[in-house]
């Protein structure tokens, strides 16, 4: 998971500084990222633990709805904490370094909420 996790980062900070920053390409590349960190995760899981065919699917699915509410509950505190800032436009179309630590957080975050459910499900098996 930690090799994971780094790579989610690494990934993730060299998308936001070398991606491409078009309304289209930059939010489908994140959500390319996004898609293989879930998927890397759920595969991990299934693997190390020996799963079968219906194992993998639920795995899968469990880390999809995990993501999917991490990067919702991301949205919404951003959404919170940005009026605080006080910054000269967007966070995005600034290079202010909390750009990258929000970035590398995303990530970080996308990967714990895939993982956490997993493990809430092993706990249930």
């Amino acid at each position: 998971m930690k090799t994971i996790t780094l790579l989610a980062v690494v990934a993730m900070l060299l998308l936001e500084v070398f991606g491409p920053t078009s309304s289209v390409g930059g939010s489908m590349s994140f959500m390319l990222v996004f898609v293989v960190v879930m998927l890397a995760v759920a595969i991990y899981e299934a693997w190390s633990n020996g799963r079968g065919a219906i194992g993998w699917i639920v795995n899968v699915l469990v880390c999809a709805f995990g993501a999917l509410v991490a990067i919702a509950l991301v949205g919404m505190a951003m959404d919170l904490v940005l009026p605080y800032l006080h910054l000269e436009g967007s966070l995005a179309s600034s290079q202010n370094p909390l750009k990258y630590v929000v970035v590398a957080a995303v990530a970080i975050i996308m990967v714990l909420g895939s993982w956490i459910p997993l493990q809430v499900l092993n706990r249930l098996r």
